[in-house]
């Protein structure tokens, strides 16, 4: 199977803008493709899985992959899937964000002469003089076209900032720049960008002609992590010490059935083959089926001593193998005991189970609380620092979220 075949039946591809071309390019190393990322945060969360996971696979195959970090165009921010403005960061932390991103990409992607680059579109953005961006880039792009485009419509209503209006603008410039500089020729990104990269690809039509031959392609699901890679609300981070590798376990581990066969095919590298056998499985085999998913993933990122402490823990609590010494622990301290005693809200706000001790107590009273496998009801039950077990003390908290309390 071709490569660009292969990404067809992971489910990666939603829309291109000349499929005959782009599946030479990539089939045959042709392809020098760029993805960007925002540094909106000082880590990469699992969402973009797609794209570093895509980069690495068309890597492998001879092409090579810019990673475009976005310290320019951080400074605006996307409206895409938005229903606000986004946070506007100091240039101090988006460098920041910007050098712990790169830290963690090169876990998947190969830098260094004739492979992957890395480049920031602040070097060429924040030098640009306005007048000169509105008559290289202004009059190449239809406000009317700019309107149209789903990102836009969505914030009409809202309220639409002339701040947030200039992205699209900035991102076109970015697939001219490099497709001039650096001999770029494909951009990847997610289904919501498709406007804003169709921009670029515009706009070096129109600049340099038909014969530019500037590809788009855009992923089935968004690779910046709107559909993929959040839970409950909050991103699920690539950085240690921000979601722990065995809370990164469990997140993959306790994916919904219906998601788990397009999650191996779209962010791991099994081969196909071996999936679609797991298409069969139905019931407890789907459990194993996550639990090779979290597996592969945690490896990737964390490294394989770590999803292998992750899987034992994992066993420990659902299957009732293995050791829980790999499960997160919390040590308590002396602000956790009041007289002597700590209260069970104080024990799940303390070890990070619930965020307030409010969230705590609607838990116990909803009996979704256990300690050492007994159910607590009883928000006044606590234990005396003097009598409290040797061995620890595993909290539990719905189904999913485990903690060993020690001393």
């Amino acid at each position: 199977m071709e490569l660009y075949e292969e990404l067809v039946a992971r489910g990666l591809i939603a829309q291109v803008t000349n499929e005959e071309l782009i599946r030479d390019m990539i089939d045959n190393g042709k392809a020098v493709f760029y993805i960007g990322f925002d540094c909106t945060a000082d880590s990469l969360t699992a969402g973009h899985f797609m794209a570093l996971t895509l980069m690495k696979r068309l890597q492998m195959a001879g092409n090579k992959p810019i990673a475009l970090i976005g310290g320019g165009t951080t400074m605006i921010g996307d409206p895409s899937g938005r229903t606000d403005m986004r946070k506007m960061l100091t240039r101090e932390d988006i460098n920041h964000n910007a050098e712990c991103f790169k830290r963690q990409m090169e876990r998947f992607i190969e830098f260094g002469p004739g492979k992957a680059q890395m480049v920031n579109n602040a070097d060429w953005l924040l030098n640009l003089n306005y007048v000169e961006l509105l008559r290289e880039v202004g009059a190449c792009c239809s406000v009317n076209n700019m309107l149209r485009a789903e990102c836009y419509k969505n914030r009409m209503e809202r309220g639409l900032s002339f701040f947030e209006f200039n992205y699209m603008i900035m991102q076109s410039y970015d697939f001219y720049y490099l497709f001039q500089h650096y001999g770029c020729n494909m951009q990847f990104g997610g289904d919501d960008q498709w406007s804003n990269m169709l921009g670029g690809t515009e706009l070096i039509r129109k600049k340099l002609g038909e014969d530019a031959h500037a590809m788009t392609i855009t992923l089935l699901t968004d690779s910046n992590g709107n559909k993929m890679g959040k839970t409950a609300g909050n991103a699920v981070w690539l950085d240690a010490n921000k979601t722990s590798p065995y809370d990164f376990y469990q997140y993959w581990r306790n994916v919904g059935d219906a998601d788990v066969l397009k999650c191996l095919r779209m962010l791991t590298f099994l081969p196909l083959e071996q999936i679609d056998q797991m298409a069969k499985w139905e019931g407890s085999e789907l459990n194993k089926a996550k639990e090779i998913l979290a597996f592969e993933l945690t490896s990737m990122v964390h490294g394989e001593e770590e999803a292998k402490k992750a899987e034992e823990a994992s066993k420990a609590l659902f299957a009732g193998q293995g050791s829980d010494e790999n499960m997160p622990q919390y040590h308590l301290g002396e602000e956790d005991f009041r007289d002597g005693t700590a209260d069970i809200l104080t024990l799940l706000v303390s070890c990070g189970l619930t965020k307030t001790r409010s969230e705590a107590r609607q838990s116990v009273l909803q009996g979704g609380v256990s300690a050492n496998g007994e159910k607590i009801t009883d928000i006044k039950f606590g234990y005396q620092k003097d009598s409290f077990p040797a061995e620890g003390v595993v909290l539990k908290k719905g189904k999913k979220s485990y903690c060993k309390l020690l001393l």
